[in-house]
């Protein structure tokens, strides 16, 4: 006997004209979903003898209602919560759930993982990887789709989501310039992390728009706060007429401030001072507070989901890296704000 192929939810949602997350909220009878369009949902699922109940559904498509999520490594664990908490929201939505595991910074143990994921018949993956280095793919060793979070593979084909670092240093440059700032210096992270090389790019872009140049050489180094107060001591010396630190992160502009107020240098009258993050352990405890860059991410783990299960409804998602639009967020580190 041939199993008939189970409708997809995202086949309803097109025929009742409305979105994914719109159709499944109207089906599972929550809340912020007007009746009309409730009830055009449930007429498009009648008409495509759609099955809602995951445990019925599974047993017509032969899925699991599972998703596996790969944490490359844990260390990121800063940047993973956040994406961690938009993925199973969006999980939620759409009634699937999550499988967690580590990868622990191995990349021998990310395979391994990878084949219990198989084993485990997961519909998808999800692979949060590193903004600073290349994710290994496993997308070859599956048989589902996999998509990735935070960190590029450097394959074409893989389905990749991360903060647009370059339009958000971009944007932070801009934010000096429009202030007035001219003698601007930068300290970041480590020498090729994907990150420092795009928020250079976009800062150096935006400088030379302007006819400008950074006021000293690139300072590469360390994310901490301890290296930063170290370097900014050694940025104030070489450039004594700076008005401006632009910081790869909240941890290094932390440091930076303490450094510049101990030169007995006022902020943001004498010298400006950005971060990168929205780490509020940082960036709400310096005085003042740091302006900085929020990534947004759990939006980025929204949409990644919204990716995979595209894919795993059979819809035309297509491969290649997603940039997400990330918020400068303008504090007293920068300009007196009330």
């Amino acid at each position: 006997m041939t199993m008939r192929r189970a409708s997809t939810l995202t086949e309803v949602a097109q025929r009742a004209g409305v979105s994914l997350t719109t159709a499944s909220k109207a089906i599972n009878g929550r809340s912020r979903v007007s009746e009309a369009t409730r009830a055009r949902v449930l007429k498009a699922a009648r008409e495509l003898s759609f099955v809602p109940n995951p445990m019925a559904r599974s047993l017509i498509s032969g899925r699991s209602g599972t998703v596996g999520l790969i944490i490359k490594d844990s260390l990121t664990q800063r940047f993973m919560a956040p994406i961690m908490l938009g993925a199973d929201a969006a999980l939620t939505e759409i009634n699937l759930s999550m499988i967690t595991t580590d990868a622990r910074g191995d990349t021998q143990r990310l395979r391994t993982l990878a084949e219990m994921m198989r084993q485990r018949k997961v519909d998808g993956v999800l692979v949060i990887g590193d903004d600073n280095v290349l994710t290994p793919s496993i997308s070859e060793l599956l048989d589902v789709p996999v998509v990735y979070l935070y960190g590029e593979t450097g394959r074409p084909q893989d389905i990749v989501h991360v903060p647009d670092d370059r339009a958000s240093a971009r944007e932070i440059t801009e934010h000096l310039l429009g202030l007035g700032r001219r003698r601007i210096v930068h300290l970041t992270g480590p020498a090729g992390a994907r990150a420092v090389v795009e928020r250079q790019l976009g800062m150096n872009g935006c400088l030379t728009d302007a006819g400008l140049a950074l006021a000293a050489p690139v300072r590469l180094g360390e994310w901490s706060q301890h290296w930063g107060r170290a370097a900014a001591r050694e940025m104030l010396e070489a450039a004594r007429d700076l008005d401006a630190v632009i910081c790869g992160s909240d941890q290094i502009a932390a440091g930076v401030v303490d450094a510049v107020l101990a030169s007995g240098r006022r902020i943001p009258d004498d010298v400006a001072i950005t971060g990168f993050d929205n780490w509020r352990v940082f960036a709400m405890e310096t005085e003042p507070p740091l302006t900085t860059v929020d990534m947004n991410l759990e939006a980025l783990g929204s949409a990644a989901v919204r990716d995979l299960f595209g894919v795993i409804d059979g819809m035309p998602v297509g491969g290649g890296v997603r940039l997400h639009r990330c918020s400068l967020i303008v504090r007293g580190s920068t300009t007196s704000v009330s």
